[in-house]
């Protein structure tokens, strides 16, 4: 009997299924003790995978409970791809219906944080805009401006401090005080860099992304905070080489 490879996989990731019918080992036995040392070996290897992808996360469950929720994981949700580096884009939803972590309810935000870094990192590159291309506008053309971004750029927008949270963690940062925080992530060079960024400069920056001019993305900035200042975060973008080009209004 040929055995597929649907039935393979769905016993490889189901620990109550049957060693499939017609699986034999090289002296034509069969396979079930060596069938289950791989299928052992498969789960560890790609909760290993979780492990590295979500340093984070394993860090603030503890290696035990980490290892519960990624053998879940891993059985839930197996490889969709060959390419390993974006294995686990289900963990925030996995997180948030977790019901031994509903409580923790900054670990969702804490794991896209840390898929927006793998994904910055493996982004193409892109060249960034000559910062003084932006200085040299006047006041009136730098309002009508629509900024392009570069490839690796992503906001992680939360109600928790997701950054201070991450570096804490991750850079032995001060510990976090409870208030949002949006994860800017940038790569202005060859590791990913983050900025955290209020409510206001999140709006700016979001509105900027999806295409709006510097000045709506100003008035969506100002509408949360009437001192926001929108060179923080433009400032923040050019840091991290964001930008890329710059397109004036012709309306």
């Amino acid at each position: 009997m040929t055995v597929t490879q649907e039935a393979f996989r769905r016993a490889v990731f189901d620990p109550r299924a049957d060693v499939p019918d017609g699986l034999t080992d090289p002296a034509g036995r069969p396979a079930g003790k060596r069938f289950d040392v791989y299928r052992n070996n498969v789960i560890v290897s790609l909760s290993n995978a979780l492990t590295e992808a979500f340093p984070v996360i394993a860090k603030l469950l503890g290696d035990s409970n980490f290892r519960i929720l990624a053998g879940q994981f891993v059985r839930a949700h197996p490889p969709a791809s060959p390419l390993m580096m974006f294995y686990g884009a289900e963990m925030p939803a996995c997180l948030e219906a977790f019901e031994p972590v509903r409580s923790l309810g900054y670990l969702p935000d804490v794991a896209r944080l840390e898929l927006a870094l793998r994904h910055a990192y493996h982004a193409a590159d892109s060249d960034p805009l000559d910062p003084a291309a932006l200085m040299a506008l006047p006041a009136e053309r730098l309002a009508d401006i629509r900024l392009r971004f570069a490839p690796a750029v992503r906001l992680v927008r939360s109600d928790w401090p997701v950054v201070a949270i991450w570096r804490f963690n991750m850079e032995c940062g001060p510990k976090p005080a409870m208030r949002p925080e949006t994860a800017l992530v940038t790569r202005p060079g060859y590791d990913p860099q983050i900025a955290a960024l209020d409510p206001a400069g999140a709006a700016c920056v979001a509105a900027l992304m999806a295409g709006e001019t510097m000045d709506a993305a100003t008035d969506a900035g100002a509408a949360l905070d009437s001192a926001f200042d929108p060179s923080v975060p433009l400032g923040a973008l050019i840091s991290g080489a964001a930008l890329t080009a710059l397109d004036e209004d012709q309306t």
